[in-house]
């Protein structure tokens, strides 16, 4: 039998990234470091944070819907050379 969890992370607000990100220079390349599972960072794949998109999301409650704008931070796989998946 599985053991389940819930996982309720913290989602930064704009105010607390630019915090964060207060002091460094404007060409500082930042990279995201993705958990290898829920909270797991003890081992993480890093990518290079590449775009800031505003993503529209549906939620539905019961018979209603609603529609939300979130910001959405974009990473890809950081420069280097790889093996092309051709499946």
């Amino acid at each position: 039998m599985e053991e389940t969890i819930d996982h309720t992370p913290q989602v930064w607000t704009a105010g607390q990234l630019r915090t964060a990100l207060a002091g460094l220079p404007d060409n500082t390349p930042l990279h995201v470091g993705v958990a290898d599972g829920p909270g797991d960072f003890e081992g993480y794949s890093e990518f290079a944070l590449v775009d800031l998109e505003p993503v529209e999301k549906e939620y539905r409650d019961g018979a209603s819907v609603r529609t939300e704008v979130e910001y959405t931070l974009f990473a890809d796989f950081k420069a280097g050379r790889y093996e092309q998946d051709l499946v």
